[in-house]
């Protein structure tokens, strides 16, 4: 092979391996959002459903505000095994990769960069440190805006964009805007 092509393959390679450290970075990347919904059931109703579904994802309850009518729950979320072991094998193929494009460019050195693939699994070690860690779900209850006559009560909810995702189906919510008159 040519220089030039083996080193517009290296620099691609370099770009992927830049991509993919931003990847393993991103998956214990914090997501909290912040919603709006509306249910036709009445305050206390939803309010009961909202504790049975997360006493059912293992959140207890961790402050109550009755001034600000919000309740905060607290859960522990695990890491998946699955994700670490992905980001492990991701890493493992990306350096794979880079030491295949390197052992052309200097093949004397190509035995010593095989090393590198030792680092492979501190992606899944990088994974599972950060992802372990203590959720937090805050919501408030209240009864709907004038603008809603359909609706009897709102929903307004912080938490990880998963928890929410589970929620919608598990819960028969609507999430609505609101348009002003």
């Amino acid at each position: 092979m040519t220089t030039a092509i083996l080193s517009s393959t290296f620099f691609l390679t370099l770009l992927l391996a830049v991509g993919l450290f931003f990847f393993i970075r991103a998956s214990a990347k914090d997501r909290t959002e912040t919603l709006t919904f509306f249910s036709k059931s009445a305050e206390a109703d939803l309010l009961e459903q909202l504790q049975q579904y997360f006493a059912s994802r293992a959140y207890q309850v961790s402050q109550i505000e009755p001034e600000a009518s919000q309740i905060t729950l607290s859960g522990f979320v695990r890491p998946s095994r699955f994700l670490a072991i992905f980001l492990s094998g991701l890493a493992a193929i990306g350096i794979l990769c880079f030491n295949l494009i390197f052992s052309f460019l200097f093949p004397q050195q190509a035995f010593f960069s095989l090393g590198l693939l030792l680092l492979a699994p501190l992606a899944g070690v990088f994974y599972w440190r950060r992802a372990g860690r203590r959720e937090q779900v805050a919501f408030k209850v209240q009864p709907t805006p004038p603008l809603t006559n359909d609706f009897l009560s709102q929903l307004t909810i912080r938490a990880h964009r998963d928890e929410l995702i589970q929620l919608r189906q598990k819960v028969p919510l609507t999430e609505k805007e609101i348009e002003p008159s």
